[in-house]
């Protein structure tokens, strides 16, 4: 048998149990899929992280990040708190981790990180209003859709877009029947359909909430490539060459995160990063 060590920290805070937890195993060589599938699901976090030696030496690690169910091609609090403990083992302050997606730059601190999202802003499909507001576990009168309805969005990893009033954000429920049948009747979307809702709140911020229930996530504390797409959404549906947005998800659930998100038009296309604080809080180590 081997022992392979990990750490836990709290990512979009500055405060010890806020924030979105995340594990992250600091060697994993020697992991097969199924196992590094295994302990993600034992860990029972939104997303595990398995940091591997890169596969070209210009960039700092390879990063493979595993929610309960499945492998992700990109993911914003694993890159963004895996970037954090990387620096803090030693690996500088600008780091490239390799991630299915591709490379994601990462700014990191002693507070915490900022990432640049591995790809421009890509749009897919439309998800029916109607849809969309059943999986939220509201009707579709409390959706705003004067700059868009309910639509796919990624700039690494796709969530559906939807903008709702601020009283309806705080009522929002994910209907697990709802989005059962939605993966039935919508099959581009399937199990990974994962529900970005989002209200403008009276200081001028944004308020935010994720549901994934398919995938076993049923909320999210903080999804930093959700709002990093929401960024990049927003800013291509201004006139604007760039922009910054603070967002706080996690509220509802007790653990309240705070994001900075930019946007910027580039020859490329639209492209984000979001950024925020790091706490530690466990370390140990699992024997396989």
């Amino acid at each position: 048998m081997a022992s392979y060590p990990f750490v836990t920290l709290d990512v979009f805070t500055d405060t010890r149990f806020g924030g979105n937890p995340l594990a992250v195993f600091t060697d994993a060589r020697g992991l097969s899929d199924q196992q590094m599938q295994s302990l993600a699901a034992e860990m029972n976090l939104s997303e595990t992280t398995f940091i591997l030696p890169p596969q070209d030496t210009a960039n700092t690690a390879r990063v493979r990040i595993f929610n309960r169910t499945a492998e992700m091609p990109f993911a914003g609090h694993p890159s963004i708190g895996t970037g954090w403990v990387l620096s803090q083992a030693g690996h500088g302050g600008e780091l490239r981790l390799e991630v299915p997606a591709g490379i994601v730059g990462v700014n990191a601190t002693a507070q915490g990180a900022t990432i640049a999202a591995p790809r421009a802003l890509e749009l897919g499909e439309r998800l029916p209003l109607e849809v969309a507001a059943a999986c939220a576990g509201l009707p579709p009168s409390d959706f705003i859709v004067s700059q868009h309805g309910p639509v796919e969005a990624s700039v690494g990893v796709a969530f559906v877009f939807a903008e709702v009033t601020a009283e309806a954000l705080a009522r929002a429920a994910p209907d697990l029947a709802a989005f059962r049948q939605a993966a039935v009747d919508y099959p581009h979307f399937g199990d990974r359909l994962s529900l970005h809702l989002y209200a403008h709140d009276s200081e001028g911020k944004l308020r935010a909430r994720m549901f994934a229930p398919n995938s076993g996530t049923v909320e999210d504390p903080a999804t930093g490539s959700a709002n990093a797409t929401l960024a990049a959404l927003l800013l291509s549906l201004s006139t604007k060459d760039a922009g910054a947005w603070d967002i706080i998800q996690g509220v509802e659930m007790g653990r309240p995160s705070r994001l900075h998100a930019t946007a910027q038009r580039t020859s490329g296309g639209v492209t984000a990063t979001v950024g925020g604080g790091c706490v530690p809080v466990l370390r140990g180590e699992a024997t396989i």
